[in-house]
């Protein structure tokens, strides 16, 4: 069951029922696209084991970026207490999801784990370099998984709700980031407790209605 009611500053919300299970993003762990990719890759744990000892690249980055992300999510779980609220491995495509979404008193956020540990990490406008190798699109990735989030909970809020992008590097050895880069905000993992006091952007009942939509994987429909 649906409705909209009025929050207290007077903006429309969405009360909603938690989605059935099927539906359900809240019972996703964290990586959990990575996890799949891994076990269509190898099926049995023979397989997995034997995938890991030979050091295939592609499954190598894979089980990189879910230990990045089981990392992050530890992180975010602090965030509780605080009135936070996470989602993990948000489904888009096949091949693309939201690694986290932080929602609370503080606003919405959209984190794109990087897990770049022991190495040397420089962040432009438009590029990330890794130990001053090839630019990495992140920052622009982050800016459009920020702009598609802020799409389907618009339209599922009835509301407007601003999205910031986060790039967050686990473990680096050094990173630096240009000041000119204002809109996305590149941190390293342990850096995401400073989030936790921000209030004054969310009310709770605006919350509970972010919250609510995010989590049902209808919403996320046609998204991209």
């Amino acid at each position: 069951m649906t409705g909209a009611v009025a929050s207290p500053g007077g903006v429309a919300s969405t009360l909603r029922t938690p989605p059935p299970s099927d539906y359900d993003l809240a019972s996703r762990r964290p990586g959990q696209a990575l996890r799949d990719k891994i076990r269509a890759d190898c099926p049995s744990p023979i397989q997995r084991s034997l995938t890991w000892a030979l050091r295939r690249p592609e499954n190598a980055s894979w089980r990189t970026g879910l230990r990045g992300e089981r990392i992050v999510s530890r992180e975010l779980a602090r965030l509780r207490r605080h009135g936070w609220r996470t989602l993990h491995s948000i489904p888009l495509s096949p091949t693309w999801d939201i690694d986290h979404l932080l929602i609370g008193p503080g606003g919405v956020f959209s984190i794109n784990t990087k897990h770049h540990r022991g190495k040397t990490v420089w962040v432009g406008d438009h590029v990330a370099r890794i130990n001053h190798g090839e630019g990495r699109p992140y920052p622009r990735s982050s800016r459009r998984e920020a702009a598609v989030v802020k799409k389907v909970l618009d339209r599922g809020c009835r509301f407007a709700v601003e999205v910031k992008p986060v790039l967050v590097f686990v473990k680096p050895a050094k990173l630096t980031v240009q000041p000119s880069l204002q809109d996305v905000r590149a941190i390293e993992n342990r850096e995401l407790s400073a989030l936790s006091p921000l209030t004054g952007v969310l009310s709770p009942e605006q919350v509970d209605a972010v919250y609510a939509v995010a989590r049902d994987q209808r919403s996320w429909t046609s998204a991209v």
